[in-house]
């Protein structure tokens, strides 16, 4: 039997460095060979595409491929020009524009060819983060030089790689079929001839499609663990979520550039509420960017409960009547909830919002060209990686016009998330990411949500494999229980 899974979103672009979401980096992570490779649902990993990593010193890395390893669509076979051109889009960008994800690499200065399967990573500075959230991830991707070069812009719906699946076919909005492939030579073959993907966004749709046996995995709502867990046949996945949702709020845009008015926004929105009536009081509230159990989880920070006094005072302050401001949320049932919920509890200080809800790939379009700069409120889910470095780059003064939707700019916070980058002692970066998260916190751009939690069902004949934060999936470990 193949599976046939849902997901939520469908393909934004295959290009690694300019990937939207998690869609395209579990698809980007089994198609292409990276130089090492995540085990299966574990963050330690095992080489890949690389023979051979030698570590020289703390900025210098040798690297020997192993032969043989062949590009789909008669590209050729893999060498060290390959690895050095797929890293130095990174390094240099496209055409001068920088790659959306280019800071997963940052450290990385060059990439040297000493053979035809040899090369050298120098890195910049040390660091804590590059082989976690780089190299092993969807943004070490290693592509075909040649394919690039004749594809152009297409490589952005075109996946050409050389790992254990590959992209047989993609009907967008409608569904993705990857295959095993034949000529993968490493070590990671893939445990199922094909995977399904069907792109449903509404997470009550797939979870009744599963019930119909239509499909053999999805996610699901945390009101419907009842549901789930007296589904016969049916495995049910918990895990505690590690991602973060927040309330952005555009600091150049208005009067929301007067810091009172966010303020206000943030002590009238009751988060608690949110939690109980759009995520069935299934999940935990968050107060900051890091999630407890990752490095500079700020566990003080402050926590602002609803006070409509407070609200109105700094609403008074300003002289400002009569606001109001767009909410821009993905087009599902939470989304739509949280959204109605801030909607009533701002209207209680005289604010109204006007909810503009958009399906998923015109929602994730705002990430590029500066298409954010209208945004006023925003409810924004983003998925977590392991390193606190991966979280704080989305909130940098480069990320403005990409990802960065607050359109807040801090020197400070800049300055700060490169030493963290560049410290390898653990008590020293969780400090400088609890500074950070400080000064996010007093600039009340960001109104915390959850972290979330994840719950899935799979048929009992599947295994699927999910790394620990519950959202990057591994489709080449998927497997017949």
């Amino acid at each position: 039997m193949n599976p046939v899974i849902a997901v939520d979103a469908d393909i934004g672009s295959l290009d690694p460095g300019n990937r939207v979401g998690t869609t395209e980096g579990n698809i980007i992570r089994s198609v292409c060979q990276t130089l090492v490779r995540f085990e299966p649902g574990k963050l330690s990993w095992s080489n890949d595409a690389a023979k051979e990593i030698r570590q020289v010193s703390d900025t210098e890395f040798e690297f020997e491929l192993n032969a043989g390893q062949m590009f789909t669509g008669d590209f050729g076979e893999m060498t060290a020009e390959d690895v050095k051109y797929s890293f130095d889009r990174f390094i240099n960008g496209d055409n001068g524009k920088k790659l959306a994800y280019a800071d997963d690499m940052e450290a990385l200065k060059s990439v040297e060819i000493t053979g035809k399967y040899t090369g050298k990573l120098i890195l910049k500075h040390r660091s804590a983060a590059l082989w976690l959230i780089g190299i092993c991830d969807a943004s070490g991707a290693i592509l075909s030089k040649k394919a690039c070069e004749q594809l152009g812009d297409k490589i952005a719906t075109t996946l050409i790689g050389s790992g254990p699946l590959l992209l047989k076919d993609w009907r967008p909005k409608e569904q993705f079929l990857l295959a095993a492939n034949p000529d993968y030579k490493g070590p990671f073959k893939a445990r199922v001839g094909e995977i399904t993907g069907k792109i449903i966004p509404e997470r009550r749709t797939s979870f009744l499609a599963y019930q119909a046996k239509e499909l053999d995995f999805t996610a699901f709502d945390a009101d419907q663990l009842d549901t789930a867990k007296a589904l016969p046949d049916t495995d049910v996945i918990d895990i505690a979520g590690v991602d973060y949702t927040w309330i952005g709020i555009n600091v150049q845009k208005g009067a929301l550039a007067d810091v009172k008015v966010r303020q206000a926004i943030r002590w009238a929105i009751d988060v608690d509420a949110i939690i109980e009536g759009a995520y069935a009081g299934a999940t935990s509230r968050a107060k900051t960017l890091l999630a407890p159990g990752l490095l500079g989880n700020w566990a003080d920070a402050p926590l602002y409960n609803r006070d409509l006094e407070k609200a109105q005072a700094l609403l008074a302050e300003t002289g400002l009547t009569g606001l109001t401001f767009s909410f821009t949320c993905l087009n599902d049932a939470t989304s739509l909830a949280v959204a109605q919920i801030a909607q009533a509890n701002l209207a209680e200080v005289g604010i109204t919002l006007n909810i503009n809800p958009m399906d998923s790939g015109a929602y994730w379009a705002l990430g590029a060209d500066n298409a954010s700069k209208d945004l006023e409120l925003t409810l924004i889910p983003y998925t977590s990686k392991f390193d606190p470095s991966f979280q704080t780059q989305w909130f940098l003064g480069s990320q403005v016009g990409l990802w960065n939707w607050q359109h807040w700019n801090s020197p400070e916070f800049d300055n700060l998330h490169q030493q963290g980058v560049e410290t390898l002692e653990k008590a020293q970066r969780e400090a400088i990411y609890i500074e950070m998260q400080k000064l996010l916190d007093e600039s009340a751009s960001c109104i915390w949500i959850t972290h979330g939690r994840n719950f899935f069902v799979d048929a009992s004949w599947l295994t699927p494999m999910l790394l620990p934060n519950g959202k990057d999936w591994q489709f080449e470990y998927f497997d017949r229980a």
